[in-house]
């Protein structure tokens, strides 16, 4: 009988909009190579960009939260395994998959380690140096217990991942490496890219609604571009993303070099023409699609240490990373001017690719893990306690509020 994964997902997966869509769909692209059946449910409502899954064969439901349908819904598919995108996924319907279908698998994909993001934002706002009591919140609190309660988390960033074993002190079998899932930039291919002296601009892109994103156009806009375009005055600096807002748009300023052009159906046809990736990032977690989209077409990057993290493991970078505005300022007029230099970090970013994001490497040993899971669950929950009992007290103060919301909209 072919097995059943059934994601629950909190927005539709968005491989052009965001990083978070593109890690999606290579999770189901693996899925789809082990000839599972897979059900994507989600109680959010339809978004403009999101992918077709239904061309994979993909068999799409809606759930509606706090309704019985779902109950009765889960018990009858009983699938092998549940993922769930995101922790605030978990907190919704984890207890009610644990309650209908207790032998399901639960699977939390975790695409960044939230209370990590949020407690670097807030250290930034309040212009100080961020540290460990910034991870003291009760955001953190839900994350942590949601990992718990999960039977296999998967952790993009292995940063992240010693932070939860090291600080959190939970238990590595709860816990699975797995970053991007690509295949290597082949030389032809890499033959085929623009040139250094065919190249031209600065380029950054992600989601306008990414605060972290939107703090670097911001950052690049008041602090950053003024400097830099007198330094290179013919280069340009464009803006590309899903969602731009109207506070975006006031920012284009094409007198000053300063485009804001909005949502671009394919990066590849805008990084494959630029010639540096300029994206300052002063706070955030998880990898960085735009710096992965970067090395795939051949395009070296301007960014900080946090913009860095734990993306090229004991590889060398693939550009310059500076944290200081002076710094980042310099660092981007080098290497917009240096050719060796550029065609070195080009070469790195390939070899990051191949090194770091191995597709068919990691796709093993997460399959490995969630096939031995399989074999005795019972024994694989007998070493989480502490999730046996988070998940005892969620159930009952989830389920309670559940009920009473049921009754109340009836």
């Amino acid at each position: 009988m072919q097995k059943r994964l059934l994601i629950i997902g909190s927005v539709w997966p968005e491989p052009n909009s965001s990083a978070a869509g593109t890690r999606m769909m290579q999770l189901i692209d693996v899925f789809l190579g082990e000839n599972y059946k897979i059900i994507f449910a989600t109680s959010t409502s339809e978004s403009e960009y999101r992918y077709p899954l239904e061309e994979l064969g993909i068999l799409i439901k809606r759930i509606a939260l706090n309704n019985k349908s779902f109950d009765i819904y889960i018990k009858e598919l009983e699938p092998e395994l549940v993922l769930f995108d995101r922790f605030m996924t978990e907190e919704q319907f984890g207890w009610k998959v644990e309650k209908y279908s207790p032998k399901s698998i639960r699977i939390l994909d975790t695409e960044d380690l939230h209370c990590l993001r949020k407690g670097r934002q807030q250290a930034f706002k309040e212009k100080r140096s961020f540290s460990n009591e910034d991870l003291h919140s009760e955001l953190a609190k839900r994350e942590i217990a949601s990992i718990y309660r999960s039977d296999l988390s998967l952790m993009i960033s292995d940063f992240e991942m010693g932070l939860l074993q090291s600080y959190f002190k939970v238990p590595e079998n709860l816990l699975c490496y797995i970053p991007f899932l690509l295949e290597p930039v082949l030389t032809k291919k890499q033959e085929g890219f623009m040139k250094f002296g065919e190249r031209s601009n600065f380029v950054t892109i992600g989601s306008f609604r990414h605060k972290p994103n939107w703090d670097s156009i911001l950052y690049l806009k008041n602090e950053i571009w003024p400097v830099l375009r007198k330094k290179l005055p013919h280069s340009e600096m464009h803006i590309y993303g899903s969602y731009p807002q109207e506070k975006a748009m006031k920012l284009h300023k094409p007198a000053d070099n300063f485009f804001i052009k909005g949502w671009v159906n394919n990066a590849s046809e805008v990084l494959e023409t630029a010639k540096v990736v300029l994206a300052p990032l002063r706070f955030g977690a998880g990898l960085k699609g735009k710096f992965i989209d970067a090395m795939l077409n051949g395009t070296p990057n301007i960014t900080t240490a946090i913009g860095a993290e734990a993306m090229h493991e004991n590889t060398e970078w693939s550009g310059l990373i500076a944290d200081d505005t002076n710094a980042i300022i310099a660092a981007a007029e080098k290497l917009y001017t240096n050719k060796p230099l550029w065609i070195q970090c080009q070469k790195n970013g390939f070899e990051i690719i191949e090194k770091c994001y191995s597709k068919s490497k990691y796709s093993i040993i997460m399959m490995s893990r969630l096939n031995l899971i399989q074999l005795d669950i019972t024994k694989h929950r007998a070493t989480n306690f502490i999730g046996s009992m988070l998940l005892f007290h969620t159930m009952r103060s989830t389920e309670f509020m559940s009920r009473w919301i049921e009754e109340k909209n009836k």
